[in-house]
């Protein structure tokens, strides 16, 4: 049932939250499962390194619902549903291929893209509430997002070079 009651950005940051909330669980159970898939130690390092704080990122989530007040509780992302699906596809797709690895970097950025603009969203909406406590713990996730995706554009180099001599 659609309601015609307006909503105030308060709402859209809780909803937001729930998304992301949402999101990092199920980035949770996908990272062991790239993990396992990827053929190049350093991209395993980096999932199995990125799962651990992922952990820490939702429980930082749960202190960001606790600042504003609200109970953790997560919202079906569509978005994140997708991005993951399209990530298992490249592993059933590209299996035993020497072009898996590079696709599994390409699907980790897509999530750490998704995340980026989600977290930098929620930390503007944060800061124009008045959420200072949100604002800082959002920024920190948005630190590690960053750095987790620059990490894996400096992987890409290795694996997207590996994939075309094997190719060749």
């Amino acid at each position: 049932m659609v309601t015609n009651t307006p909503k105030a950005l308060d709402d859209l940051f809780h909803d937001m939250l729930k998304d992301v909330y949402y999101a990092e669980k199920q980035i949770l159970k996908a990272l062991p499962k790239m993990a396992k898939a990827a053929n190049s130690a350093e991209l395993k390092k980096a999932f199995e390194a990125h799962r651990t704080e992922t952990e820490g990122h939702v429980e930082r989530l749960g202190d960001v619902f606790e600042a504003i007040g609200k109970a953790p509780r997560g919202k079906t992302c569509d978005a994140i549903l997708g991005i993951l699906e399209e990530g298992k596809a490249v592993m059933e797709d590209y299996a035993g291929s020497p072009a898996l690895d590079a696709g599994l970097v390409a699907s980790a950025q897509a999530v750490e893209h998704y995340e980026m603009t989600r977290y930098g969203t929620l930390k503007s909406w944060a800061q124009q509430l008045g959420h200072k406590e949100a604002v800082t713990l959002l920024d920190a996730t948005l630190a590690e997002e960053t750095k987790t995706d620059e990490l894996l554009t400096k992987i890409s180099k290795s694996t997207n070079s590996a994939a075309v001599a094997k190719a060749a």
